[in-house]
């Protein structure tokens, strides 16, 4: 039997390194460019779609961030990185993505690419890849469509809560790291409730026609689509904390070690809900098989029970004029007792022995 899998074909195009080429399934339409521009007494917020309006933020003594939605326009992310005089390979990277979490560092600059999860009209949950770059008075962020989860971030920022307006960007840096983290612990909380669900639904005393199976299976694949986007970070933030760079004033260290407790425990839950996630098939298989036994103990129990009844209705079923029986008046109804008194005695001794 042929499999109806269809193939996947594979290229590869051997390109110069730093070509910026985008590489991903999200198309946006327009780049769309946030612009927030902040000090402890300022804040300024634009919107556009022309990364030149923000070139004159540079250099005015605050902290400008710059998120950039949509990687396919390559000539306005160009434009960003030779204005901030990025590495031709930090903008490949950016419009790369399938790359895992990872940092690089540069004289003026820090690199940083992570996956963001978050969860998009109810259950879909949404992969995107997400880079940082963070300067000395600068972060610009490059996503590939509209939605994130900075909201909260943004509302502190414009309403001047909290710490992110009296510190420098390497603090708005862990801010936005931990946001990513913080909703990761959202997205794992969601994912245990599932293999909860899956559990219900195995103990279930009808599992004909269930697609259960499926449903785990699909399941095994979410749990390692989530465990290679996020287990790779701890590293990162590892690094981080240990970095000693310019840019990352010492107080913001403090912040950093919090955060790799938090990538920590995230990682040790995905573990604990991975184990759980390989162990529903078991339990699956389990249980079939057992409601299986149960099947073919009462099955059994009644072939026991007929077999000797068979016996006795086929010794008497014989063509033979000379057994003695036969010829009896009342021999029928005998036959009948002796056969009810054997149904009878095979059930006794079944229950006796909690067979039934």
């Amino acid at each position: 039997m042929k499999s109806k899998r269809k193939k996947k074909s594979y290229k590869t195009v051997n390109r110069s390194p730093g070509t910026v080429h985008y590489r991903g399934k999200k198309q946006s339409t327009v780049t769309a460019i946030d612009i927030i521009n902040y000090s402890k007494e300022n804040y300024h917020k634009l919107e556009a779609q022309d990364v030149e309006k923000a070139f004159h933020f540079k250099g005015n003594d605050q902290v400008t961030w710059i998120n950039v939605n949509g990687l396919n326009n390559t000539t306005e992310i160009e434009k960003l990185g030779n204005h901030y005089d990025l590495h031709p390979l930090t903008l490949e990277d950016v419009v790369n993505t399938n790359h895992r979490p990872k940092l690089d560092e540069f004289d003026d600059y820090l690199f940083i690419i992570l996956k963001m999860l978050y969860f998009k009209n109810g259950d879909d949950l949404i992969y995107e890849q997400l880079s940082i770059v963070v300067g000395a008075d600068y972060v610009l962020t490059f996503q590939e469509s509209d939605g994130d989860v900075f909201d909260d971030l943004r509302e502190r920022i414009s309403a001047g809560k909290g710490r992110v307006r009296n510190l420098g960007s390497d603090y708005l840096m862990y801010a936005l790291m931990d946001a990513v983290v913080d909703n990761y612990l959202t997205v794992i909380e969601a994912f245990g409730d599932k293999i909860e669900d899956i559990e219900d639904l195995i103990f279930e005393t009808d599992t004909e026609n269930s697609q259960t199976p499926n449903t785990i299976q699909a399941l095994k694949r979410e749990v390692l689509k989530i465990r290679r986007s996020v287990f790779p970070l701890r590293e990162v933030i590892n690094r981080l904390d240990k970095m000693e760079h310019a840019i990352i004033e010492e107080k913001t260290h403090n912040f950093l070690r919090d955060l790799y407790d938090h990538i920590v425990q995230v990682n040790e839950s995905i573990e604990v809900y991975r184990e759980m996630v390989w162990s529903l098939l078991d339990m699956y298989m389990t249980i079939i098989s057992n409601k299986m036994n149960e099947v073919m103990k009462v099955l059994t129990i009644m072939a026991s029970i007929f077999i000797p009844l068979t016996f006795i209705a086929g010794v008497y079923g014989m063509n033979f004029d000379n057994i003695p029986e036969l010829h009896y008046k009342y021999s029928y109804f005998i036959l009948w007792g002796v056969m009810i008194l054997v149904f009878i005695g095979m059930l006794v001794y079944f229950r006796k022995k909690k067979w039934l």
